[in-house]
């Protein structure tokens, strides 16, 4: 007898989804070894059995008639793992490939391990990209459009802006969709915006900068011009963010259904160590942005043309737009491999039928209705979708936690480089690449390590939410090393006055008799470090009449500076550009308890998401991590940096001015940055720890006689047909 065929080839198996366990029981001598039955299109029911009792002789065009497991009467016992064997309908439905083009050679990669490799890449690429390039290249993209920081702002808004208006149509469609196909073109969209944040760059005249050999120092020509007609490259702002709402989109199905895909494709227990080095490879990805975009930094805009400024000088740009270029080809090539991969991997049925429910039960028993096979297909189903999300409280308070972790995360991303330089009076690079070296090890090492512990302790939904307060809480007690501060440097004029007393009342004096005549401009700033061991504002607040080169490590020496070693050498100090370099004994004990906040933040974000792909129904679960991105986004991601900034602001000793306009800051009191970056992270680590204590009390798993047999065996494959079909029924309904 003819098997029945799956005219939808949806899942890409000889079976269809509707499963009938309602025949007459085998004979005793078969008992154990009929899996099932499916029915056919004129509603009969043929028992899916190990091969013996299948009849009729399997032909290439009707595949379905070859057993779904086959052994013989002495391997009847074999464990679950071993004797099923999955066979699709047409062998091309499971095959790499891209439509009838599916060479053998490529049937190597299609397997998790060749996903995670391909997803690994693409969240790489995003990471760099959008985490790394950005924030590494946004102050060149300023100074090269006339761009302000608010326009600034609203470019790195962007990403977060399409992604929230992507999520929700994403993951739902997605979920219940093809997706690597969704994977595929989302990170082909992600290349497309790459592409596209480069193209100002080539669509624009040269970048003409006047030579400033002289311009700084006192007597030298001051001149600024304030009333500057508006520049018509500023219009290409607009570019950037349509860039940035394009990298938005297309890394939207990257960590939604990326992740789901990678957890339906292999067995559960190892699902935490996959999805911990998918984020792990997303987190190296913006250390290795600082980093190469801070070598393309050093290379001038314009490639090939002769100019007689240094890096260090403020009216430098670099060339912010090879990267771009770079990650958007690359883009484009790994897109090709994953739109090659089919609906489900060979073999990862099996880990279906063996995958133990977890989800939230609802007291209404209204979570039975996502076990449905036909719910989730239409729209209709999305305000019921929505609404059993809703109903289920550890998945409300998982993404709470999920924002306040993220609003740590973001403001600390953005805002911890700034605390490192005021700190420990580093430059803006020195101090993003200390801050990528904390971040590496911390970040990444933490995002593996938790993935680790979930499948070396095979811990349930319950226990993963314990080691997420846990790690909470060891953060908590870790973030009180912000009542350590490093004292600033002394700086004439703003800590001190010119002569070492304090400041009346704590108001700016930039002026002094020593510099008096030299016209210097507040718009001017570009610190040096007197021979006396203060900082100055610039060479000309430092009275400063001459400059040129150390050879020894070719930064800028000022001469003759007359505010300079007054007491010693009157009129004849030196100054060196740069700041002064800070000597805080307190640093080591500072960046130890940081590596240990960023370890604890990091090492609970896999455990968390585990718990939250465990909560839900399986049909739910690339929906849940697109609702939980947009709160978390809309809750953490955005408003983060924003809470961060402004209170780090209120720390500010000294603000740029602009023609009469404040700009950004330029010198923090280090003592309010740390009380204040203190308070903020004790309130949000605070209600993280809460919202985990909440998700916990709350959490009520599945009744033990849904599942039969014990947690390990069914995470492992150790049970044998009779429970697995036994157990079917129950999580059908």
């Amino acid at each position: 007898m003819a098997m029945p065929q799956n005219s939808t080839r949806e899942n890409g198996f000889c079976f269809a989804p509707t499963l009938d366990f309602s025949c007459p029981s085998p004979l005793p001598g078969e008992a154990g070894r009929t899996l099932g039955a499916v029915r056919g299109k004129d509603g009969c029911s043929t028992p899916l059995t190990n091969g013996t009792a299948s009849s009729g002789t399997a032909s290439p065009s009707d595949s379905c008639a070859e057993p779904l497991c086959s052994s013989t009467p002495a391997e009847e016992d074999m464990p679950l793992e071993e004797g099923i064997k999955y066979v699709s309908a047409e062998g091309e439905e499971l095959a790499c490939g891209w439509g009838g083009f599916t060479p053998g050679c490529l049937q190597l990669c299609n397997t998790s391990k060749g996903v995670l490799f391909f997803l690994c890449m693409a969240s790489f690429l995003q990471g760099m990209t959008v985490n790394g390039f950005i924030n590494t290249v946004i102050t060149s993209i300023e100074r090269r459009f006339d761009l302000r920081s608010y326009q600034s702002g609203l470019i790195a808004s962007s990403y977060d802006i399409a992604a929230c208006v992507c999520l929700t149509f994403v993951s739902y469609f997605g979920g219940n969709g093809h997706k690597p196909r969704w994977l595929g073109w989302g990170v082909l969209v992600m290349g497309l915006g790459s592409l596209l944040f480069a193209l100002p760059h080539f669509t624009t005249g040269r970048y003409e900068a006047r030579s400033a050999a002289q311009v700084g120092v006192c007597g030298g020509n001051q001149s600024l011009p304030c009333a500057q007609a508006a520049s018509g490259i500023s219009s290409y702002r607009f570019v950037f963010m349509l860039g940035q709402f394009l990298h938005g989109m297309g890394a939207t199905p990257l960590y939604t259904l990326g992740v789901t895909y990678l957890d339906e494709n292999v067995k559960t227990n190892y699902s935490p160590v996959y999805i911990a080095v998918f984020y792990t490879a997303a987190i190296l990805g913006p250390a290795a942005g600082y980093l190469v975009g801070g070598m393309f930094l050093n290379i001038y805009t314009e490639i090939g043309r002769e100019i007689d400024i240094a890096p260090e000088n403020t009216l430098w740009v670099g060339a912010w737009w090879i990267g771009f270029l770079g990650a958007g080809a690359a883009a484009l090539l790994i897109s090709i491999p994953i739109l090659g991969y089919p609906r489900r991997l060979p073999g990862s049925q099996r880990y279906v039928v063996m995958r133990v429910s977890e989800a939230h039960q609802l007291k209404d028993g209204s979570h039975k209705k996502a076990s449905d096979p036909d719910f989730g297909k239409t729209v209709k189903d999305l305000p019921r979708s929505v609404l059993l999300l809703l109903k289920n409280p550890t998945f409300i308070f998982l993404c709470l936690a999920g924002a306040t972790e993220a609003t740590l995360i973001a403001g600390m991303s953005t805002f911890g480089p700034k605390f490192l330089e005021s700190q420990f009076s580093l430059s803006a690079s020195e101090a993003a690449t200390f801050f990528g070296y904390l971040v590496v090890p911390a970040g990444g090492g933490g995002t593996f390590l938790g993935g680790f512990l979930v499948n070396k302790f095979k811990l349930r939904c319950s226990g993963i939410i314990k080691l997420c307060l846990l790690c909470t809480v060891s953060s908590l007690l870790a973030i009180f090393v912000f009542f350590i501060h490093c004292p600033n440097m002394p700086m004439a004029g703003v800590t001190q006055m010119y002569d070492g007393s304090a400041l009346p009342g704590g108001h700016l004096n930039l002026t002094a008799a020593c510099n008096a005549q030299c016209g210097c401009l507040q718009e001017t700033y570009s610190p040096v470090c007197g021979s006396d061991g203060i900082m100055y504002y610039s060479p000309c607040h430092a009275g400063c009449k001459r400059v040129s080169v150390n050879l020894r490590n070719g930064k800028e020496v000022y001469l003759e500076c007359s505010c300079v070693d007054k007491a010693l050498l009157p009129g004849r100090g030196s100054a060196e550009a740069g700041k002064c370099t800070s000597s805080c004994a307190k640093r080591p004990l500072l960046l130890c308890f940081m590596f240990m906040v960023i370890l604890f933040t990091f090492l609970s974000s896999i455990p968390a998401l585990t718990a939250t792909l465990r909560c839900v129904s399986d049909r739910q679960r690339s929906f849940a991590l697109g609702i939980q991105w947009i709160v978390v986004r809309t809750l953490g991601g955005i408003p983060g940096p924003i809470a961060f900034g402004s209170m780090i602001d209120k720390s500010c000793l000294l603000w740029q001015d602009q023609c009469g306009e404040q700009g950004s800051c330029y010198v923090y009191q280090n003592s309010a940055m740390s009380r204040y970056t203190l308070v903020a992270g004790l309130v949000y680590k605070v209600l993280g720890t809460t919202f985990f204590i909440v998700a916990c009390l709350l959490y009520k798993p599945p009744p033990l006689e849904s599942a039969p047999g014990s947690s390990d065996a069914s995470e492992n494959g150790t049970s044998d047909l009779q429970e697995r079909k036994s157990s079917l029924p129950a999580e059908e309904d």
